[in-house]
């Protein structure tokens, strides 16, 4: 059996890879070829969780699993908020044959997945990225959808000031693209091109009046039901798309939050990114659309990552 360390993955899944990757997995997905679990989640007290997902990527391809624990309020900060491994499974001995670790693969997948629908969702000449968060996937974020968009400008929103100025920072450094912190939300948000929302809010932090016509938004921070990052009126005024269907209705916590609230019915969610990416689903239709990608992440994504990485290890 292979394994690959972060900083394997880290070498062998390059943004730009990836996010071609994810594209092909989630059509994939939308084209009924892959058979998945919906995720489980074991709730470990004071806000840490186990995350157990399986799947494969069709018939004649591999399958695997990924395994995850997740401690978004972890004292030690120098340790990643996810980890695990995702383990691959031969398709025709059943054997394990690589083992990848799971929260670099996640950190790297989530962003790249944004980046993938923010290409096929965002207006073409969109060149303003807001950033709402402060962790790691902000910094995947800005790497991966500045491979996408020809940006002029990058902002960044946290709860902790010196957090985004120095993510800011890093992120000018890394990208070369004029980068600044905001204190405000509503600063962040104005007038921008694209919103990623990748924050640990239980309450909104995002509301509707705070975001202009023609902008897209990745709506990745809350991963269960309950916590939300945008309010009832943000779900029902964009053209709202699910990374999976079945995963988003049971587990998308702001689409299940409006629905409960009467704003919007079940059609709401329009259908998959992989709809839109394989051309059976319209996404934005018109430049005044408000166009909205709920990303719980999906065990296809792990899987294609984990073989995308192992197969280039074969030079």
């Amino acid at each position: 059996m292979q394994y690959f360390s972060a900083d394997d993955v880290a070498a062998r899944l390059p943004h730009a890879d990836c996010i071609e990757v994810m594209k092909t997995a989630m059509m994939k997905l939308s084209s009924g070829e892959t058979e998945q679990m919906l995720r489980q989640i074991l709730p470990l007290g004071a806000g840490n969780m186990f995350g157990i997902m399986a799947g494969t990527l069709g018939e004649q391809e591999a399958f695997g699993s990924k395994l995850i624990s997740v401690s978004p309020e972890r004292k030690d900060k120098s340790r990643p908020s996810h980890q695990g491994v995702v383990v691959l499974f031969d398709k025709e001995t059943l054997a394990p044959y690589c083992l990848a670790d799971a929260g670099q693969i996640t950190a790297i997948r989530t962003a790249c997945a944004s980046a993938m629908a923010t290409d096929l969702l965002a207006r073409r000449e969109s060149s303003i990225l807001t950033i709402l968060g402060t962790g790691e996937q902000a910094h995947h974020h800005a790497l991966a959808i500045s491979k996408i968009r020809w940006l002029d400008e990058i902002r960044i929103w946290g709860r902790t000031p010196d957090k985004a100025r120095a993510l800011a920072n890093a992120i000018q450094s890394e990208t070369r693209i004029p980068t600044t912190a905001e204190e405000r939300v509503e600063n962040a948000a104005r007038d921008a091109d694209i919103i990623c929302t990748v924050t640990g809010a239980f309450d909104p932090i995002l509301t509707a009046d705070m975001v202009a016509p023609g902008t897209h938004l990745n709506i990745v921070g809350s991963s269960f039901d309950g916590p939300r990052e945008i309010d009832d009126a943000l779900v029902s005024g964009a053209r709202f798309f699910a990374d999976s269907k079945p995963s988003v209705a049971a587990q998308g916590s702001e689409y299940r939050h409006a629905l409960a609230s009467g704003v919007i019915r079940e059609d709401h969610m329009l259908g998959e990114i992989g709809e839109v990416a394989l051309g059976t689903l319209a996404g934005r239709t018109s430049d005044a659309d408000i166009t909205i990608y709920k990303s719980l992440g999906h065990i296809v994504q792990d899987i294609a990552a984990a073989a995308h990485i192992q197969a280039k290890s074969k030079g």
